[in-house]
């Protein structure tokens, strides 16, 4: 007796958990269970399933906060965003040089389409004509490798001062 008294309880607190969830509107996003809120902003209401609401970290507001405040923040950032801009211009040169030089290795080891022949492509000729066409491909990788090297330094601010190639 005392069990089903004790199933009727559980049942009975699972119903009144279903019966006490508010209906829950999607809103492109976000999930919202205000009904005045989820019309004005023509919401879905969600039918069936669990919806798990993880709260994030709010950023308190400071009190007393001065347009002066905001106006130094700003430019503290656009001096960070400045020193990151030049940062980032610098590893991209040394990254394009670095392409460059390869780049001349590579053409230099291509010469033009016959490259010297290395240890067994003398009797393998196979041999030598997949090392061409790795040479090729690799010639290709890099060139692409470098214009987009200078793409990238062109949208940085200030951009367009990408070093000549040789």
């Amino acid at each position: 007796m005392q069990r089903l008294f004790l199933i009727s309880v559980f049942w009975a607190a699972a119903t009144w958990s279903v019966l006490a969830q508010d209906a829950i509107y999607r809103c492109g996003n976000e999930y919202t269970n205000t009904k005045p809120d989820a019309k004005a902003r023509g919401c879905k209401l969600i039918d069936a399933g669990n919806v798990t609401v993880v709260p994030t970290a709010r950023v308190p507001k400071a009190a007393g906060t001065s347009a002066a405040r905001a106006g130094s923040a700003s430019r503290i950032e656009s001096i960070e965003q400045k020193a990151r801009d030049s940062d980032a211009r610098l590893i991209l040169q040394d990254e394009l040089k670095k392409a460059q030089l390869r780049q001349q290795e590579l053409l230099k080891e291509y010469n033009n389409g016959e490259p010297e022949k290395q240890g067994g492509e003398a009797r393998n000729y196979q041999k030598y004509l997949d090392r061409v066409a790795e040479l090729k491909a690799s010639l290709a990788r890099n060139e692409s490798d470098i214009a987009g090297i200078r793409r990238e330094l062109e949208r940085l601010p200030g951009g367009a001062s990408a070093p000549p190639t040789r």
